[in-house]
């Protein structure tokens, strides 16, 4: 990221940080209260904080010098702005206020955020510092109260800071180095941060050369037992101004490199995403879980709907009487193929996504009735076939006639007269179309009551799903969806 003195920097880096933000942000909003409490908290919090820091910039990086009393603290920040700003001496220990010194300008806005008080900043650069200051550029140095104080509030202030800085530089002196209240009141519990730490052994000018080594030793040991590893300790003395210059480049270099800001933006952001990640499964149900198939299944064979189409067809074929409707639907029945429904689409998922779709699926009383309305829309008519019937009269009629014609070819063949000797075939002949319209009307009976039945089944099943679809399926879609969302978007949020 390139560094500027007019303004606060928003380039690809804080775009990408605020896309992030944004998807957590939405993510939260979806989730809602399928999301645990605690997470929620956290995650919202997490938002608000890099959103306000976002709202800065991340082009400044904040080092915060930490120090207790007589540890030459402020005497270190005032030798490494080359200026005599912050409070040494008696006045030090009864002010609770931070200092700060800003390389380059624009960093009002951030000093508010950190609640530094307008008289107790400093702009660095000038006109008369040329681009002496200028490997330094975007550095906010804050000079914070002692930590061991016996105030009380110069602690609280300590405290409220520390997460709010890029970089911790922990001043420390030859005599108090190993103080309990610095290492088990602070470092032991910085453990994972060690990147965004060093140790400042100051006032070395008041230590032998030769002991020296041992004593860088012993503080690097003291680290180590705190638990934390990789931690830089440089040593400098404010009076003599001995590694001072060489603190100075290696604030630059930190300047210089990837913002901490967003660095330590990321890093808050990615676990905030773990987190959220955490809530909600890998993946959906698979599309085939959704069908509501089986579910028509089991309604179908409780509520006897192929025995009703069979005697619908029964009827049809003239076989039987009307046929009668659907019995009561039974509860139970319903209990069942809702809660296997259930158990099929929310296996695998947080179980207050589970409880989600469960209360949003209809329950088993409104199944029941929805299943029971639906039954009541079927037309369960036994109507005969117009073709059966029309041919039935036919072969009655060509019976008929062929029983009058046979009679006319016998009356003949017994009379005086000659007889007729087409009769007897025409009555052979309309015999045979009389039984062929018999068993054409029978056939067509056949084929109206298959017709008649497979449209029953149908239009019962079609019902039974268009029931299932509306009052468990187009539910749990739409919280599988809201699932999908809030998964893809925590995806999104992870650096």
């Amino acid at each position: 990221m390139t560094q500027t003195t007019s303004g606060p920097l928003h380039g690809e880096q804080t775009a990408a940080l605020e896309a992030r933000v944004a998807a957590l942000d939405r993510a939260l909003a979806v989730g809602g209260d399928r999301l645990a409490p605690t997470v929620a908290e956290r995650v919202a919090a997490t938002v608000d904080s890099v959103r306000q820091r976002l709202a800065l910039g991340v082009d400044h990086t904040v080092v915060a010098l930490v120090g207790g009393t007589g540890s030459g603290k402020s005497s270190l920040f005032n030798a490494i702005c080359r200026l005599d700003f912050a409070d040494v001496g008696v006045r030090r220990p009864t002010t609770s206020e931070v200092t700060a010194c800003v390389w380059g300008d624009d960093g009002g806005p951030l000093l508010d955020w950190l609640g530094v008080v307008p008289d107790r900043r400093i702009e660095r650069e000038s006109l008369l510092d040329g681009e002496s200051e200028a490997p330094l550029r975007g550095l906010v140095l804050l000079d914070l109260p002692d930590h061991d104080s016996i105030e009380p509030e110069h602690r609280e202030v300590v405290d409220r800071l520390l997460p709010q800085a890029d970089l911790l530089a922990w001043v420390v002196d030859p005599q108090k180095y190993a103080d309990d209240a610095l290492h088990t009141g602070y470092l032991r519990r910085l453990v994972g941060h060690e990147a965004s730490m060093v140790v400042v052994l100051n006032q070395v000018d008041t230590v032998p050369p030769d002991v020296r080594p041992a004593l860088f030793a012993d503080v690097e040991n003291l680290l180590v037992d705190d638990g934390l590893t990789g931690v830089p300790v440089r040593e400098a003395s404010a009076r003599t101004g001995e590694g001072v210059d060489a603190l100075r480049e290696l604030l630059a270099t930190v300047v210089s490199s990837r913002s901490l800001a967003a660095q330590r933006a990321s890093a808050e952001l990615n676990d905030a995403a773990a987190l959220l990640a955490a809530e909600v499964a890998a993946r959906e149900p698979a599309p085939s879980v959704l069908s509501v198939t089986e579910v028509v299944d089991r309604l179908s064979a409780a509520i006897g709907l192929p025995a009703v189409a069979a005697r619908v067809g029964s009827a049809v074929r003239g076989r039987s009487a009307a046929p009668p409707g659907f019995g009561t639907v039974q509860e139970d029945a319903v209990e069942l193929a809702r809660s296997s429904w259930l158990d099929a689409v929310t296996a695998g998922l947080p179980r207050r996504w589970s409880l989600d779709i469960a209360s949003r699926v209809a329950s088993t009383a409104e199944m029941r009735l929805a299943v029971t309305d639906a039954l009541t829309q079927l037309t369960l008519s036994a109507r005969r076939s117009v073709l059966a019937r029309a041919l039935t009269v036919a072969a009655v009629l060509l019976g008929g006639a062929a029983v009058l014609v046979g009679a006319v070819a016998v009356g003949g063949a017994m009379g005086p007269g000659e007889a007729n000797p087409w009769a007897p075939a025409g009555a052979v002949a309309l015999l045979l179309a009389a039984v062929v319209a018999g068993l054409a009307a029978a056939a067509a009976r056949r084929s109206a009551a298959r017709r008649r039945e497979a449209r029953v089944l149908q239009e019962g099943r079609t019902a039974l799903e268009n029931v299932a679809r509306a009052r468990l399926a187009v539910p749990t879609e739409a919280v599988l969806a809201e699932h999908r969302t809030v998964r893809e978007l925590a995806a999104a949020a992870q650096g």
